[in-house]
């Protein structure tokens, strides 16, 4: 444990193998109940060295879930317990090999599940996922959900009506009402390259969705990987990963809508580098309106950063240290919640120079409202 600047950090191995590549619970998802926390994330094997990525692309990146029953210190780890399409690699193509990536089965109408029922996104033991094949224009994308923590996943589901090219779905879902939600996605630019966020909506429980407005747009770069939560008073704060290449920096920047994802308000840039191919937010809010953004960095020093925010976005604290003295700058790709003791839980992926492995963080922000621009 360790403690700066009043923030006080726990953190506990959640999955490590020996040469295995663990990585990006930012792709999938995590959700919790009171001491119950599910997260789920990639596991394939090291290769070699890339630009960023040390990746064995000739190995599947199958989907595994880690639960804990006490609040993210102990771990067990199991496989997904839902339908895979080409049965291994799930929401990582770009990082494997053709003959290892989601098979023709998604060509057909008939694969993918229809909703008996539509989904209450307001039940909190009702969870809803997203996955995706790529992130180029040929990119899939459909959803699953479950009624029973994750034991057991209902899907895939299509996006029907849903006809943007390339959508590359990772889940960031704000519920307004039983059967009305915003789902804030990525798809590809004109020139098909990933990547522009937008902004989803479905009004009739999961079975329809439409398109509701685009959140940022850049053609000489990309916008991808929205985390948003909702206030109380019924605005939407979205954080946005931006940046250009693998080659250069990236940021975070964030975006407000009072009109439930109509319109955008940019509120800027709130961390102006997350290094060079950037990394996701993860964005979390208390009942008392407090945003909590957690990112990596992959800047020297290596790390995994907070940032919180007592007005609506428009101001942000300093930056703490989550985790630091990591070796390479394959980190990253955060999910976070709050407790019910108002600590945070956040996980993500870290490595020793070879091993990805993931890892949970337990952090209390005691004294981090001293805000500045």
């Amino acid at each position: 444990m360790m403690t700066a600047d009043a923030l006080t950090v726990e953190s506990h191995e959640v999955y490590f193998q020996r040469d295995h590549f663990a990585a990006w619970p930012a792709n999938y998802g995590l959700w919790i109940w009171g001491d119950e926390v599910l997260v789920i994330f990639a596991d394939g094997k090291v290769g070699s060295q890339g630009p960023l990525h040390a990746r064995d692309e000739d190995h599947p990146f199958r989907p595994k879930q880690a639960r804990s029953l006490d609040g993210g210190q102990t771990w067990v780890v199991e496989d997904f317990r839902g339908v895979v399409p080409g049965g291994e690699t799930l929401s990582a193509d770009e990082h494997v090999v053709s003959g290892l990536r989601s098979g023709s089965v998604l060509d057909d109408v008939a694969f993918f599940e229809t909703l008996s029922a539509p989904i209450d996104f307001t039940d909190p033991e009702t969870i809803v996922m997203a996955a995706r094949t790529g992130i180029h224009a040929d990119a899939r994308s459909w959803f699953y959900f479950s009624r029973n923590r994750g034991r057991q996943w209902n899907g895939p589901h299509s996006f029907n009506g849903l006809s943007l090219t390339g959508v590359a779905a990772r889940t960031d879902i704000v519920p307004l009402s039983p059967h009305h939600a915003l789902f804030m996605l990525s798809c590809a630019k004109l020139n098909g390259l990933e990547g522009r966020a937008f902004c989803a909506e479905s009004r009739d429980g999961g079975r329809t969705f439409s398109l509701k407005s685009f959140i940022a747009d850049d053609e000489n770069g990309y916008s991808i990987m929205p985390s948003s939560a909702r206030l109380t008073d019924g605005t939407i704060i979205t954080v946005i990963r931006r940046g250009y290449s693998e080659q250069r920096p990236g940021w975070l920047e964030g975006f407000r809508s009072n009109d439930e994802g109509q319109s955008w308000h940019p509120l800027g840039r709130i961390v102006e580098t997350t290094g060079n191919g950037g990394n996701p937010p993860a964005l979390s809010v208390s009942p008392k309106d407090r945003l909590y953004l957690i990112y990596g960095v992959r800047d020297q020093p290596y790390g995994i950063r907070l940032k919180t925010s007592d007005d609506s976005g428009v101001t942000w604290s300093n930056e703490r240290i989550v985790r630091d003295n990591v070796i390479l700058s394959d980190l990253g790709y955060a999910r976070s919640s709050l407790r019910q003791d108002g600590k945070i839980i956040c996980i993500y992926y870290l490595n020793n120079g070879h091993e990805r492995f993931i890892e949970a963080s337990i952090v209390s922000d005691g004294g981090l409202g001293n805000l500045s621009k």
